[in-house]
Formats: C-alpha cells, structure tokens, sequence
C-alpha cells in the first residue's frame, strides 16, 4: 500500500469540495479502492500505485477545471473519473468566468480593443462614461493574469474623493473609513472570485485594496495595478501613481472625465497625463463612447440627456459678438 499526498493550491474548497463535502464524497465512491481522506487544502489517499496515479490525474483535472470555471458539477466529476475533457465549448473570447462559471468577455467592439492593448502595452488608459465596463473588464483581466500565474498579486486602487457630498467623520478603524470609497472595486471581485478564496487573497495580500494616498514610496514588482476613478487626481497624485511600477507589472488606468469631482480651481491628472503620455512607447489608449455602456438601457438615455443639457448651456452662456 502506497500513500500519496496531494496539495490544492490557488483554488476555493468550498466549491471543489461540494456543499456538505459531497464532491468529495462522490471521488470517494468512484475510487472504492482507495481510502481517501481530505484535511484543509490536502488529500491523502491511500492504495495501490496504479489506482492512485488515476486518482491524482483526475484531482488534476478536478483542479484545473475549478480554477478555471470557479465550480464543479457531478458531470463534471464522472468525465474527469472517464477521462473525459468537460468543456463549456469555445471561449476565445472569454476573459474568465464568474463565481457561477458564467463567461465573462469583452461585450462591445471597444472593450475587445482594451482587451487587446492590455495584451500589446505594459501601461493602458482606458476612458469613457459610466457603464461602458472600464474598471470591470479591467480587474477581469488582472484576475485572468492572477489565476495563469503570470502576476503574484493584483493592487487595485481610488483616489479618496466624494462625489459631490461630504461623507464626514466616518467611524471605525482605516480599514472602515476607506471601505465606501473602494465598494465598487470589491463588488467586481466577489463576482469573480468565490468569497472564501477572495478572502484568503486579501488576507495573504495577493489582491490589495487601497486608497491612492498608500501608494507613495512603494515600488509594486510582480502585479496587475489598476487605478480606478483616475479624472479625480491630482496632476501630482497621477505621476506618483505612474512612477510606482515595478519589474513584470502592468498598470490599467480607468476614469471618467465627464465625472471630475476634485475643487473647480483643481485641475484633473487624469487629463494632463493623457495629453503627456500620448506618444510615449508602450502606452496604450483606449477612449469607450456611448455605445459601449452595457449596463440598464436607461443609463446610455441619460448619458446623452446629460450631453445635450450641457451643450445647450455651453451655448446658451457663450458671449455675445459685439
């Protein structure tokens, strides 16, 4: 009898393992020749040599298909024990799939443009108005990176500005006071990732959440950093930001230049940088319109009554030819 350990790295348990551990029981029904014990993120099987390498060959692909798909099925489990491949059929253009093994791929002729700049530059700036999928399509591809091992950590973050209201003293530890302004980045993440993995990752500092003001003095080696709401910083904040990058480390840069909540005598980084960087190598830039607003059918109606509305006031304050 022969005994064999095997390591589950980088993957949920919660959905390898099945509800109740019924995934588990399952593996274990369909290798009664082995006795097949499982401890936090090890199994130990015990057996004969050849039945065990079949059961390490089907925990292989038990394992890729979780890291890939974030879940597993009973189907799923008797192709792997058959040697079957279980696929979701062609995903090309899959960026990665969510917590439901729903795929998740670029919606709209530009976000395939962002998708492929983030492949051709090390640096990309991607502009346009609420709703086009900027941030989201952004930590997909920074989660992508993280699940094929080619980064160690993902670092995504804000500038601290409220958008047109005084949030005051906020209570609670940093952690807390920072939270409202991150929200957005924590709910692409959990769509994403299964909860109890995410939480692993932020508490090991593989995924980083953090306001602008914690970037100072970091070099950041070995990551994906995305900075999110970037038309609210500061010339300075912006060039501290980009000066950060590291060794092996892609920065997406997102922002909304119709949405700039700094002080009216504050002027945008987010806008100089563009106008700076436009022809520096290795920079990318990609500017998202109205038709790339995937969100409800309503959102791009008022996005275009909001343009009107200012064109209109624009022209209504132009001064008068003498």
């Amino acid at each position: 009898m022969i005994e064999r350990h095997i390591i589950l790295d980088g993957i949920d348990l919660v959905g390898f393992y099945g509800a109740g551990n019924t995934h588990l029981q399952m593996l274990k029904k369909l290798h009664p020749k082995l006795r097949i014990v499982a401890r936090d993120n090890v199994i130990k099987a015990i057996g004969d040599e050849e039945e065990l390498e079949r059961f390490v060959k089907v925990v292989e692909r038990l394992t890729e298909y979780c890291t890939k798909y974030n879940s597993l099925s009973e189907e799923t489990i008797i192709d792997a024990v058959n040697g079957k491949k279980s696929d979701k059929g062609n995903d090309s253009n899959v960026i990665v799939y969510n917590i439901n093994g729903k795929p998740i791929y670029p919606r709209s002729e530009n976000q395939c443009r962002l998708v492929e700049e983030f492949k051709k530059n090390d640096m990309l700036f991607a502009v346009g108005p609420a709703g086009t999928g900027k941030t989201y399509t952004a930590i997909a591809l920074a989660v992508r990176a993280l699940k094929n091992k080619e980064i160690r950590k993902i670092i995504l973050s804000r500038p601290a500005v409220e958008a047109g209201e005084k949030l005051g003293f906020l209570p609670g530890d940093m952690r807390d006071k920072i939270d409202p302004y991150l929200q957005p980045l924590y709910d692409a993440l959990e769509d994403m990732i299964p909860m109890a993995k995410l939480k692993e990752f932020m508490e090991m500092n593989v995924i980083q959440i953090a306001p602008l003001a914690f970037m100072r003095g970091r070099t950041l080696n070995d990551a994906i950093v995305i900075l999110d709401e970037a038309q609210n910083t500061t010339p300075q904040q912006i060039k501290m930001f980009l000066t950060r990058m590291g060794s092996n480390t892609k920065m997406i840069i997102t922002g909304d230049l119709t949405q700039i909540d700094l002080p009216q005598h504050q002027n945008s980084g987010l806008v100089q940088a563009t106008k700076i960087l436009k022809d520096v190598k290795g920079i990318g830039f990609v500017t998202l319109g109205k038709k790339d607003i995937v969100r409800h059918k309503l959102v791009t109606r008022i996005v275009d009554a909001y343009e009107s509305y200012e064109k209109r006031h624009k022209e209504d304050n132009k001064p008068t030819e003498q």
